[in-house]
């Protein structure tokens, strides 16, 4: 079993540096594809302010240069997921389960164990970077699969564009969550709950040790309870009261 998480563009770099791994040959075609950027065109690449492209075309040129600093993923990510799950202070089994069953979907890197090292970057599958003639998608579809060819479950919490960079064979067997809030009798999703209920899920997942959509279904986390009206055999939905 293994469960899918997305990057995030926010970041935290004050933890202890790990040591790098060689980039696979998927990831250096990206990133010799973006290293063609200069600052400027970073700016209107990733639609942000010029300090930002500056700061992301450091990053770019230190991985090229093999200058950048490593974190593992999980602590280097620091998006609103990313806040609300337990990093820390993790029990040995817990530990254990993060190691075996987490997977991070990279644009850069692929996908790979949370705990892998990652230099901080910014890309994602809405940029339209070609490479090599063709879309980030298309590039990656044949090694995002090959990842997960040999698993029967998979739990996605990524969000539906994500997701689609996998093959139809793979996404038809992924159980996907949707987490949603009920306002005096309306239920409402917006990108906040969805966040932190992702994350919140995700770590009450680590702590049952869930290996199952029986299990699964019975947890209870952040105010949130499984809702089996709403559900489908492999769409899960949680509602919690507003």
């Amino acid at each position: 079993m293994k469960i899918l998480i997305p990057t995030a563009k926010e970041m935290n770099t004050d933890h202890p540096c790990i040591e790098a791994l060689p980039l696979r040959e998927e990831s250096q075609v990206v990133l010799d594809s973006l290293a063609h950027y200069s600052a400027s065109e970073l700016e209107t690449f990733y639609k942000v302010s010029a300090e930002k492209a500056e700061e992301e075309y450091a990053h770019i040129q230190a991985l090229k240069d093999h200058r950048a600093k490593h974190y593992p993923a999980l602590k280097l990510f620091d998006g609103l997921m990313y806040r609300h799950i337990k990093r820390d202070e993790l029990t040995k089994a817990e530990q254990t389960y993060l190691e075996n069953h987490v997977l991070i979907t990279s644009a850069l890197y692929g996908v790979v164990p949370a705990l892998s090292p990652m230099a901080p970057h910014r890309l994602d599958f809405l940029m339209k970077l070609k490479v090599a003639g063709k879309t980030l998608k298309s590039h990656w579809k044949s090694a995002y699969d090959e990842a997960l060819e040999d698993e029967d479950l998979i739990f996605s919490l990524l969000s539906s564009e994500f997701e689609t960079v996998f093959s139809k064979e793979i996404r038809e067997k992924m159980v996907t969550f949707k987490f949603m809030e009920d306002k005096a009798g309306q239920l409402k999703i917006h990108s906040t709950i969805s966040k932190k209920a992702r994350g919140a899920f995700l770590t009450a997942l680590i702590e049952g040790q869930v290996h199952t959509v029986e299990q699964a279904r019975k947890l209870r986390f952040a105010g949130f309870d499984y809702r089996p009206d709403l559900s489908s055999d492999l769409e899960l939905v949680f509602v919690k009261q507003a």
